[in-house]
């Protein structure tokens, strides 16, 4: 089943690492493979042998009892790889691979860091949904009525529309994600019929190896620069940012609250430290847990999670319906989760952001960035922030804007 490794396709770190990462990471395909990488481990899955359905029960069980019957047909390992939606009554993209090839992670593969090839040359029309200005008025908008009350943070989102001149090269816009950060989650799964979920999110929902339990929320950010004193000095301010750590501190008592329930230990630290992308200055804490039952698995804690605060808003029943009322389109994947998870519990899912969908038969690209709305929040900042984390894409497929 694996490349590298033992049971369940753990690599084994430090052993046999060079190129057997980015073979993974050359050999994706779109049609018939998918791909995740992550700071333990790279997997490329090829083929499907069976579909986790959808359905009334819980999404934790269905992918259970979708494993409970691989694993009785014969299939010794088997692990569902895939997406999960932001809306957590939609249909789940999850499949149960035929096999699986696993490798260290990216980031301890010495030929990562040979330079991607280019974007070939192509003419992109690109197209704001909504506009900037509209956006920003939704941002005014929310504001206002955490002003009167009604609510204490909502994320707003919004999306470019790319069309290219000239077929879209998915495996050369993924290598080129992932060798611009290899320390972080760079996925590319199947979205729905025809669409394919590219993307390199910075942020872990929550992951389970054995007993041990870990969830990195990330909220709160700044745009990075290219001058390093000023790359510091932003990065500085974020810490010391009254708005920013409240906004995160509502991030982190969320997850403790909804984690809790689960464990018997949480560790919790005290203030948030910094995580950097290529384009992006996070607010980051990383929570670890002990579950009180050893059984839960790492999708049951994550479906636990989500949507977390930092991609949804609090209360989370009334963000949802001030998204809905404020973004003019349906988020699909975005802001949902992606990631793999085994028979014995253990996985690993990340946040669905830094993301785009995919159509290659309309040569299209619908990208997605959203910004943490909070009473103190200005519309120019927050489609500021936006715009930066359209840059992880763009610059992969060579739009400069």
């Amino acid at each position: 089943m694996s490349a590298t490794g033992g049971p369940h396709g753990r690599p084994a770190p430090g052993r046999g690492t060079v190129g057997t990462a980015t073979s993974l990471l050359d050999a994706y395909e779109p049609q018939g493979t998918r791909f995740f990488a992550s700071p333990t481990r790279t997997l490329l899955a090829h083929g499907v042998r069976a579909e986790v359905p959808h359905g009334d029960a819980p999404l934790a069980r269905r992918v259970a009892e979708t494993l409970g019957a691989r694993r009785r047909a014969g299939h010794e390992a088997p692990l569902v790889i895939g997406a999960v939606p932001f809306d957590r009554s939609a249909p789940a993209v999850l499949a149960v691979p035929e096999t699986v090839r696993t490798a260290p992670p990216l980031a301890a593969d010495p030929l990562v860091a040979l330079p991607a090839a280019p974007p070939p040359a192509a003419d992109w029309d690109v197209r704001p949904v909504p506009e900037p200005a509209v956006y920003a008025a939704a941002v005014a908008e929310a504001v206002r009525r955490m002003e009167r009350g009604e609510f204490g943070k909502v994320v707003l989102a919004r999306t470019l529309r790319l069309t290219s001149s000239r077929d879209l090269d998915l495996p050369g816009l993924l290598g080129r994600l992932a060798r611009r950060d290899p320390s972080g989650y760079t996925f590319a799964v199947p979205s729905g019929p025809g669409r394919t979920l590219l993307g390199a999110s910075p942020e872990l929902l929550v992951s389970r190896r054995g007993g041990r339990v870990v969830t990195n929320p990330l909220a709160g950010s700044t745009p990075r620069s290219a001058d390093l004193a000023e790359d510091v000095r932003r990065a500085a301010a974020l810490l010391e940012s009254e708005k920013d750590l409240h906004e995160h501190a509502m991030v982190v008592d969320a997850i403790r609250e909804a984690l809790a329930p689960y464990c018997r230990s949480l560790d919790v630290p005290e203030r948030p430290t910094l995580v950097r992308t290529a384009t992006m200055w996070h607010l980051s804490t990383t929570i670890e847990a002990d579950p009180a039952d050893p059984a839960v698995s790492a999708l049951e804690l994550a479906c636990a999670l989500h949507p977390t605060p930092a991609v949804c808003g609090t209360p989370t029943d009334t963000a949802r319906r001030v998204i809905g009322e404020l973004e003019p389109f349906d988020r699909g994947v975005y802001t949902g989760m992606v990631g793999w998870g085994d028979a014995d519990g253990d996985g690993e899912w990340v946040v669905t952001i830094r993301c785009a969908e995919a159509e290659p038969a309309e040569r299209r690209l619908r990208l997605f960035a959203g910004a943490g709305v909070v009473e103190q929040s200005s519309p120019e900042a927050e489609t500021a922030e936006t715009g930066a984390k359209f840059r992880t894409f763009l610059q992969a497929v060579g739009v400069d804007q």
